[in-house]
C-alpha cells in the first residue's frame, strides 16, 4: 500500500515537472507580450510586467489583421474541401472494388512521402504558368492535392471498418455508389471526417514553405507576416510574442472545440493500419 502509494506520487510529481516544462515557453510568450518594449528584455524574460499594457497586442493585431483574414479564407475551406475528396476516394478504394485497386492505392499513398522541397521549384513553375501563383486560392489547391494521399489513408481505412453488409444491402435495394455513400456510409463519417479537418486546418495553417515559395504581397498567410514581423533596428519582443500567441489562437481553438471528437475518431479505427 505504501509502494503504490509512493509510486503514484512520483508519478504525479513526474507529470507535474513535464506540464512546467511545456508551460514555461508559454508563460514568457505571455508575460512579454504584456510588456512595454522598454521591459521586452531577454535578461528580463521570468519577470513580470511592471508596466501592464495591451499596446504589443493591438499592433501585433493591426498587423496581422489581413494575413490572419487570407489564413481563415484558406485553411476553413481547403480543410473542407480535402475531407470531402478524401472521404470520396477512401470509399471508393474500401467499398467499390475495380480492377487494381490496390495498386492505385499503393500509388497514391507514394504522395505522402515526397517532401515538400523536392517539387517546389516545378510546383512554383507551373502555378506560374497557371496564374496561380501569389493567391490564396493556389496556395489552398497545392494543400489539397499534397494532402489527398494522407486524407484518403484516413478515410479508407475506417471506411474498412463499416460492414460490408450495409453496402450490399442499400445495392439490393436499389441504391447505385452515390446513393449508397449519401444514405448509408457518410452519415456514420462523423469521427473520420473530424480527425482530417483537424489535420489538414493544422497543417495548412502552420505551413510555411508553400506560403513562401507560392505567395507574395497581400495575399501572404500569417506564418509569413509572423516571420517579417521584426524591427530594424530594435527588436520588439513585445509585439512578437503578442503575434505568435495570436498567430496559435485558432489551432488551439479547434483543438480545445473538436479534441475530444478527434480521439474519438483515432479511436473509431480512423489511424488504424
Amino acid at each position: 500500500m505504501v509502494v503504490s502509494t509512493a509510486l503514484r506520487t512520483a508519478k504525479y510529481l513526474s507529470l507535474f515537472f513535464l506540464v512546467l516544462v511545456v508551460l514555461l515557453p508559454v508563460y514568457v510568450l505571455l508575460v512579454t507580450s504584456f510588456k512595454p518594449l522598454s521591459e521586452a528584455d531577454p535578461t528580463q524574460a521570468w519577470r513580470l510586467p511592471q508596466h501592464f499594457t495591451t499596446e504589443a497586442w493591438s499592433t501585433a493585431y493591426n498587423t496581422l489583421r489581413e494575413p490572419l483574414r487570407n489564413s481563415v479564407f484558406l485553411t476553413v475551406p481547403g480543410s473542407l474541401i480535402s475531407a470531402t475528396l478524401g472521404s470520396l476516394n477512401g470509399y471508393v478504394l474500401a467499398k467499390w472494388r475495380f480492377p487494381h485497386a490496390d495498386l492505385v492505392f499503393t500509388l497514391m499513398l507514394f504522395g505522402m512521402f515526397i517532401p515538400y522541397q523536392s517539387v517546389m521549384i516545378p510546383l512554383v513553375q507551373l502555378w506560374t504558368n497557371l496564374g496561380l501563383s501569389g493567391s490564396v486560392s493556389g496556395l489552398m489547391l497545392a494543400h489539397i492535392v499534397y494532402g489527398i494521399p494522407i486524407c484518403t489513408l484516413i478515410f479508407r481505412n475506417y471506411y474498412a471498418s463499416i460492414p460490408t453488409e450495409l453496402i450490399e444491402a442499400a445495392r439490393v435495394d436499389g441504391a447505385g455508389m452515390i446513393r449508397a455513400y449519401s444514405s448509408v456510409v457518410l452519415p456514420n463519417s462523423g469521427p473520420a471526417f473530424v480527425v482530417v479537418v483537424i489535420w489538414q486546418f493544422t497543417a495548412m495553417w502552420n505551413d510555411f514553405l508553400f506560403a513562401v515559395f507560392l505567395n507574395a504581397g497581400g495575399s501572404q498567410p500569417v506564418t509569413v507576416a509572423l516571420n517579417n514581423l521584426a524591427g530594424s533596428q530594435v527588436v520588439p519582443f513585445n509585439q512578437q510574442m503578442a503575434a505568435a500567441l495570436l498567430a496559435s489562437l485558432p489551432t488551439l481553438v479547434v483543438y480545445i472545440v473538436l479534441g475530444r471528437f478527434f480521439m474519438r475518431g483515432l479511436m473509431a479505427g480512423a489511424l488504424r493500419d
